[in-house]
């Protein structure tokens, strides 16, 4: 048997390896993408509450500062401890 004989059943075999470690490689990135799909779904409704949750926040802080800027004692004792604790308050626009 010649040397070039024997290169068709290595290569071959060496194709078929290849291939089926991509098609498993591609199988599992694709279940995982849809699994990444399904959890981001899940928490959509979290996301929403937490963004509508940080508005009501934006907003009560706005209105704190601007009871605090018309004189309301109690709404500049609010503001300056939130300063003092690092919370700044943007003025309402």
């Amino acid at each position: 048997m010649k040397e070039q004989d024997a290169w068709p059943l290595p290569l071959a075999l060496l194709v078929v390896a290849v291939f089926l470690m991509v098609a498993f490689q591609t199988f599992v990135l694709v279940r995982e993408r849809t699994n990444l799909g399904r959890i981001r779904a899940a928490q959509e409704t979290n996301i929403q509450e937490a963004a509508k949750l940080r508005r009501e926040l934006q907003d009560l802080a706005a209105a704190t500062a601007k009871l605090a800027d018309a004189g309301d004692a109690g709404a500049k004792a609010v503001v300056e401890e939130m300063h003092r604790l690092g919370v700044n308050i943007k003025p309402p626009g």
